[in-house]
């Protein structure tokens, strides 16, 4: 679902991000696991998914993300103080970050395009052929700074012709352009002010990652069909259907009154006859 197993043979741009190693890149997929493992075993709600306000780490992630006083190769839950309130939940973990980034740079488009399917369930359209890729190699032009990521996609989307989808995965993207492309924490970009303002396609006004948390916790029952979804598919061993919507509908309504309790979408799932009556081809027994 999160796409962890990227991580694996993710390797950003050495010149650009010496700090990465091995160490970190297990850390990072240690942590979303454990995080996820807490909303299971404690029975919390699937919406803390989204605005939980506490993570795992150890040394080694903890000084990545400047957390004071964690010592050890040990991962411990932290509590997040207000200063660092970026990391919460899913859209603070820095192996989604990274996953949703290009090992030289920022990806906004396909930061924006992964939130949208992973925590929305919604696909933008593919491109069109033969669009002119973003270029990698975006210099100072006669002495002045170098295009910041939001003045390079800007560029980029005078030259090809859908803007109408970028208007709706960018804003999202650029919420989280304070975060580079290992997941660090980030006030400009290589000496420019990051601009992480935007408006998305329902008219609300973002200004960074918080504001994007908010936008999609507004969109709770579409999360949590998503998660509903995964749960489906993962305990009937096959792809969802359109049969299988008016169930996935009412799993969510019916744990909308407990807030989403992880076990009441467990339990909405085990109820249903899809996966009571489920059986599996005889070649597979």
């Amino acid at each position: 679902w999160l796409n962890l197993r990227a991580l694996q043979s993710w390797s950003p741009a050495t010149a650009l991000y010496p700090d990465f190693d091995d160490n970190l890149r297990l850390a990072m997929r240690k942590e979303t696991e454990l995080f996820m493992e807490s909303i299971v075993r404690a029975d919390r709600s699937v919406l803390d998914l989204l605005d939980g306000n506490d993570t795992f780490v150890n040394e080694r992630l903890a000084r990545h993300y400047g957390l004071p006083g964690v010592y050890g190769s040990n991962f411990r839950r932290v509590e997040l103080a207000p200063e660092f309130d970026m990391r919460r939940g899913l859209l603070g973990k820095a192996s989604f970050e990274t996953v949703t980034s290009q090992p030289q740079r920022t990806s906004p488009v396909g930061r924006g395009k992964t939130i949208l399917q992973v925590f929305l369930g919604v696909s933008p359209p593919d491109p069109p052929p033969n669009v002119p890729a973003l270029k990698d190699e975006a210099a100072a032009v006669h002495g002045g700074a170098k295009p910041t990521m939001r003045q390079q996609m800007e560029a980029h989307r005078k030259v090809e012709p859908c803007a109408s989808c970028h208007k709706i995965m960018d804003p999202i993207g650029f919420s989280m352009e304070n975060f580079d492309a290992i997941g660090q924490w980030r006030l400009s970009d290589d000496g420019s002010p990051i601009d992480s303002s935007g408006v998305l396609v329902d008219g609300t006004r973002m200004n960074g990652v918080k504001d994007l948390r908010a936008a999609l916790l507004r969109y709770s029952p579409q999360f949590t069909r998503v998660v509903t979804e995964k749960l489906l598919i993962y305990a009937l061993g096959r792809g969802t259907e359109y049969y299988d919507m008016p169930l996935v509908r009412t799993i969510v309504r019916d744990a909308a009154g407990n807030n989403y309790r992880f076990s009441d979408l467990v339990l909405g799932v085990v109820r249903s006859p899809q996966f009571q009556m489920n059986r599996k081809p005889a070649a597979n027994r």
